[in-house]
């Protein structure tokens, strides 16, 4: 453990830990009394900083459940063709900030998503997939109990052929361009223009299937959010009492830090958690569902430091597993939780790194459920190194490594090739 250097006007200081602490149990204990103490420093005490926290969220809890109530879309619907031509209004520029996520209708022309959906089935079939699956291979996605939903294939040319497209780029630069990437100091965070291509899997659910869904949650770390220094920055108008001031779209500190290793974490850094639809799925056939508000972390951050809350506990979050919602802890936050609306094949889905979300449970799921999990993940510092294991793991057919070491395309025909790779490509994996 380290001590953190003490700010000009001198806060007590945070102690931190860049790797996993040995003892969590006693690392919690510690951070707990100090984030209070650096909190109770700005003149205000917990309970008062975490109230203003919880007026901000009721306020947009509110606004959602307003919108319902007129028959209005809680998520932001924007056509391709408006980002790509650059005529997205201010109007609709200001809802996405204050949602924090989209479906981009016609993102790929449908024909291509069929094709890619086809194609998709041709490659697992081809290389007997089916034949040799030994079972999920996390216990997270293991929850959802087909056989198999997500399929732990990265390297069809399918999902490359959509990760270096140009129509890919143009809308995750768009998204990316939403955070603030550069500081006052002139500190460049990450590049909007360039991304990483971040290899994640598929999604297929057969008409028929019952699916448990996925528990709602969010993403962006666990107890490093509390415990390393780069966190510590990156979240420092909630640790410092000014919680009015957090920016959700601030990225300063979030592309340099450290995370907690675990086999359901993300290594890099995401603007946005995204999917591209491979059919056509209506709401209510087990969809994503979110709580629209990105500046959801002053309240989970500030949630455990409150007196219910055991001092040995941050609300069920630990390491090696996702940041987990619960009605026990934080039952306000379900009022605003909303479906995706209606998707058809080629539309995408796209929500803020921080967003709480989860997968809705279904029976006797009518049409088909697939998606190409593709996320915005800018170049950075962060994202640079991850680059690294992608391509090894790219050039293997190997499973990269943020995910289960099942290994299965190593040996497939009609893998997508180093040849295969256009120039957006090339620089997504560091190639260039």
């Amino acid at each position: 453990m380290t001590l953190a250097a003490e700010p000009q006007h001198t806060p007590p200081p945070l102690p931190h830990w860049d790797e996993t602490p040995d003892d969590l149990g006693a690392a919690i204990r510690a951070i707990k009394p100090a984030l209070r103490a650096r909190i109770e420093a700005s003149g205000r005490t917990v309970a008062e900083v975490f109230a203003a926290a919880e007026r901000r969220i009721e306020a947009r809890i509110e606004e959602i459940e307003a919108d319902r109530a007129r028959g209005e879309q809680v998520w932001p619907v924007l056509d391709y063709d408006a980002i790509s031509s650059g005529t997205v209004t201010p109007e609709e520029l200001a809802k996405l900030a204050r949602r924090g996520c989209l479906v981009v209708r016609g993102h790929f022309p449908r024909e291509q998503a069929l094709a890619w959906d086809a194609d998709i089935v041709d490659y697992v079939e081809r290389n007997e997939f089916f034949e040799n699956y030994t079972g999920p291979g996390d216990d997270f996605f293991g929850s959802v109990g087909s056989k198999p939903e997500i399929y732990p294939v990265y390297w069809s040319k399918a999902q490359m052929q959509a990760r270096q497209s140009e129509r890919m780029s143009t809308v995750q630069s768009f998204l990316n361009s939403l955070w603030r990437h550069t500081s006052e100091d002139g500190t460049r965070w990450f590049d909007p223009d360039r991304d990483a291509l971040y290899p994640d899997r598929i999604r297929r659910r057969p008409p028929g299937t019952d699916s448990a869904g996925l528990g709602t949650h969010c993403d962006p770390g666990t107890l490093d959010l509390w415990m390393t220094q780069e966190y510590q920055k990156a979240f420092r108008h909630v640790f410092d009492g000014s919680v009015e001031s957090y920016d959700p779209w601030d990225a300063a500190h979030r592309t340099t830090g450290p995370q907690y290793p675990g086999t359901t974490m993300c290594s890099a850094f995401r603007t946005f958690q995204g999917w591209t639809a491979l059919s056509d799925m209506d709401a209510d056939q087990g969809v994503l569902h979110t709580v629209p508000i990105p500046e959801i972390m002053v309240y989970l951050l500030l949630r455990p430091l409150l007196p219910d809350v055991p001092e040995d506990s941050m609300c069920g979050v630990r390491t090696n597993q996702v940041f987990p919602v619960t009605k026990r802890w934080h039952p306000a936050l379900y009022r605003a939780l909303s479906p995706i609306p209606d998707v058809r094949a080629g539309d995408s889905v796209w929500w803020h790194c921080d967003m709480i979300h989860s997968v809705a449970p279904v029976e006797d799921q009518q049409g088909w459920g697939n998606v190409m999990y593709i996320p915005a993940a800018p170049w950075c510092d962060r994202n640079e190194r991850y680059a690294d294991e992608v391509r090894t793991a790219f050039l293997t057919g190997s499973s990269p490594s943020d995910f289960p070491a099942e290994h299965y395309e190593r040996t497939w025909n009609g893998r997508f090739t180093l040849d295969d790779l256009n120039d957006t490509g090339r620089r997504g994996l560091g190639l260039d």
